[in-house]
């Protein structure tokens, strides 16, 4: 059976706008087009817009989506187990956060104080949830399944006061690397402190130290856009650079 773009549309939520722009991108092309240019999709079709619509749930990127939808090795119910997994535990996630929630509203009638750990623990869940999400396979890949659950433990034990102060940390390096970015040298005092401030934002979740790894995270900053964009939106284009060679000339020393 044969959808036009209309009914896949209908069928799926999906406006026809973004089907259009899916077959321009090549994400997701029609069966066929006809003679005056009208679009028609097939089962295939029906069946990879619903693997789209999958990944697309779990915030992947569009090139991301097409990259693995179109390899050679791409085995449809294969793709479902894995989806499946993955929506099991943001749906594990997001209940824990909403147990958060509703004890934060039961202690608030019932004027039973939330023990400080309690408040905090569904927010550091989903921030490990989203570095494994993001970073996950290949930081795994570099430093190994034990040293990343140590370090995602490390971040599970964390207390209100250490979570706050990672944060505020945080902050600080985004406002120092601006600075010395604007004076133009990474082998500088501020270039140094930036790298320093850095060192000890990693602390808070690193099991244990060494210039290797720091130098080894900081290459991971400007060899993959994922790892650079996070520093260039948070504080200026080119900041990821400028991070990951204040870090070489720090480990240096």
């Amino acid at each position: 059976m044969d959808f036009t773009i209309q009914e896949l549309a209908q069928l799926s939520g999906v406006s026809t706008r973004t089907l259009r722009y899916y077959d321009e991108i090549g994400l997701l092309k029609p069966a066929r087009t006809n003679e005056v240019g009208y679009r028609f999709y097939g089962q295939f079709e029906v069946d990879m817009l619903q693997q789209i619509l999958f990944y697309r749930a779990l915030d992947m990127k569009l090139a991301t989506i097409k990259e693995i939808i179109q390899s050679p090795g791409f085995e449809h119910t294969e793709a479902l187990k894995i989806h499946r997994t993955a929506l099991l535990k943001r749906k594990e996630q997001l209940d824990k956060i909403l147990q958060t929630v509703e004890k934060t509203i039961q202690s608030i009638e019932e004027e039973q104080p939330m023990t400080n750990e309690e408040k905090f623990n569904g927010f550091k869940e989903k921030l490990i949830e989203e570095n494994e999400k993001q970073y996950g396979q290949e930081v795994r890949a570099k430093y190994g399944d034990k040293t990343v659950d140590a370090s995602n433990a490390k971040l599970m034990n964390m207390t209100e006061e250490q979570y706050e102060a990672m944060q505020q940390l945080e902050q600080q390096l985004f406002a120092r690397l601006k600075e010395a970015m604007a004076i133009g040298d990474t082998n500088n005092d501020v270039a140094m402190e930036v790298a320093e401030l850095h060192k000890r934002w990693l602390s808070f979740s690193w099991s244990q130290y060494s210039k290797e790894a720091h130098a080894g995270i900081a290459q991971m900053y400007v060899a993959d856009e994922r790892f650079s964009a996070y520093y260039d939106e948070r504080v200026a284009k080119g900041a990821a650079q400028f991070l990951h060679d204040a870090i070489h000339n720090f480990t240096l020393t």
